[in-house]
């Protein structure tokens, strides 16, 4: 790039600007990447939560539907999960976080009443209530998951994008602007130390021209001198 670059003052100034620019923005690159990524350490630590209890709750709801089949049997299992009339309901909506839209999933009418579940309570045990119980917990742990893991997929994306461009700044374009900022300043002094060195030959012609200049209109003088001298 440098040797691209026409040596001139005015290009000079022009680049030490654009150097000026790409630190500023660097810097300000930096601290969103360093942002980012305490941002996505406080949602890596909600997901491990939202993981480890998206194990617990999904155990425990494969034990409970498994004893409410073995004691109640798979028809009356299957005909209290298809009583089922009002249905969960998920909305999403967005959030922004230094910048990164992430979603914010909202659900209702997963966790119901006994009433709100369609099976009448009489013929239902207490196993099939613990079973819907278990399984409405699972799918608003689920929901939650489904929010925390795509936001930090989001997050960890921002932060490698922006990896990159401060990355680009530091080793790719501040570099080549900074050798093209040497190369011009060396070109000028070179171009500055000619100048000098031709205005000191003109000056030292100048001199020795003034000089013999001087030295004929000493010797004219003198030569007049010594006829008038002889014509006495």
């Amino acid at each position: 790039m440098s040797k691209d670059v026409k040596p001139t003052r005015k290009n000079l100034m022009a680049i030490e600007d654009r150097i000026e620019l790409s630190e500023r923005g660097h810097d300000t690159l930096e601290k969103k990447r360093d942002g980012l990524i305490m941002e996505f350490m406080d949602i890596l630590d909600q997901a491990q939560d939202v993981r480890s209890d998206l194990d617990d709750d999904y155990e425990r709801a494969q034990r409970s539907i498994n004893m409410a089949r073995a004691m109640e049997g798979d028809v009356a299992v299957r005909g209290a999960a298809a009583a089922l009339k009002e249905h969960p309901e998920i909305t999403t909506q967005s959030k922004n976080i230094m910048g990164v839209v992430v979603p914010q999933i909202e659900s209702t009418k997963v966790k119901k009443s006994l009433d709100q579940r369609g099976y009448g309570l009489v013929g239902t045990s207490a196993r099939i209530d613990e079973a819907a119980d278990a399984y409405e917990e699972l799918l608003e742990t689920i929901i939650l998951a489904a929010e925390v893991e795509t936001a930090m997929k989001k997050m960890l994306e921002e932060i490698e994008k922006t990896k990159r461009r401060v990355n680009a700044l530091e080793f790719k374009l501040l570099p080549e602007l900074r050798d093209a900022q040497e190369y011009i300043e060396q070109k000028l002094e070179e171009q500055e130390r000619e100048e000098i060195f031709r205005m000191k030959k003109i000056k030292a012609k100048k001199e020795r021209e003034e000089d013999e200049a001087r030295a004929v209109e000493t010797a004219e003088t003198s030569e007049d001198a010594e006829r008038l001298s002889a014509d006495d």
